[in-house]
């Protein structure tokens, strides 16, 4: 009687499936994302009426609010003109992209071959063509009509504006990730705007703070606004200080987008 060897089992190896590559920004889907958003908001008046005419309005009110001593107005002003739009772009942003998480539409949107990047990209070029006509308003009603007194280039005024107005984009996107209503999205104004409003050196020199709020002010995006805009209204060349404060809060605007197109996976499934 013969008997056969067994047959040695062999084991069968199977390669691990590499995790899904980040898709490359599509141009016309990002750009396609920005008409809509863009088309959406034209048809509410009160919504435009509050990004591009409240700022101004606040300056001009603040103006003449020390037309005896227009000395202030000089030394806070130029601050003003980046906090302002930082905050109307933050309300308007929060809410308009609370709606679209909630009504299902990014959602959607998502369900289609257009990547989380397309989205945030789409929704903060939309934004951020706002923000680029609400502060070239904001700044030039400052400077030209109610004599803002900067010893810089009045352009360098209108970039931190403008830097400070994507901030607040990329925050309202962010922080619309954690709230289920639009009531919701505003209470988060106060836990994140009016700390960096206190501390940031607007009423006091950061370096005259408690030592434990300056290096809380130390790490707040507003705080580098707020020096970006004394630099201009100080020197009147370029800084290195003042280089580094745009840097700084460019870089936190670019982190903060990055953030909330991260939020978008866990809140649309």
């Amino acid at each position: 009687m013969t008997t056969t060897a067994p047959t040695p089992k062999t084991h069968r190896t199977t390669a691990a499936t590499p995790p899904p590559r980040p898709r490359a920004l599509n141009y016309s889907r990002t750009t396609a994302t920005a008409a809509r958003v863009l088309r959406q908001l034209g048809h509410d008046p009160r919504t435009i009426a509050l990004l591009l005419l409240i700022p101004c309005v606040m300056l001009f009110l603040l103006r003449y609010v020390f037309d005896g001593s227009p000395r202030v107005f000089d030394s806070i002003g130029a601050s003003l003109l980046g906090i302002f739009p930082l905050i109307t772009m933050f309300l308007v942003t929060s809410i308009a992209t609370l709606r679209e998480r909630t009504s299902g539409t990014l959602e959607r949107l998502l369900a289609m071959p257009l990547g989380k990047g397309d989205l945030i990209a789409g929704y903060a070029l939309a934004f951020g063509t706002l923000a680029i006509i609400q502060s070239a308003l904001a700044t030039g009603l400052a400077v030209w009509f109610l004599d803002l007194d900067v010893t810089g280039s009045p352009w360098l005024l209108l970039l931190v504006a403008l830097l400070d107005a994507l901030l607040g984009t990329a925050l309202g996107l962010f922080v619309s990730a954690f709230a289920s209503s639009e009531f919701q999205a505003v209470q988060f104004m106060p836990a994140v705007i009016f700390p960096q409003l206190l501390l940031c050196g607007l009423f006091t020199a950061r370096a005259d703070m408690h030592p434990a709020l300056e290096a809380i002010s130390d790490v707040l995006p507003m705080s580098y606004a707020v020096d970006g805009m004394n630099e201009v209204l100080l020197h009147t060349d370029m800084t290195a200080t003042f280089i580094r404060d745009v840097a700084i809060v460019a870089g936190c605007a670019l982190l903060v987008l990055t953030l909330g197109a991260a939020t978008l996976k866990r809140r649309t499934r």
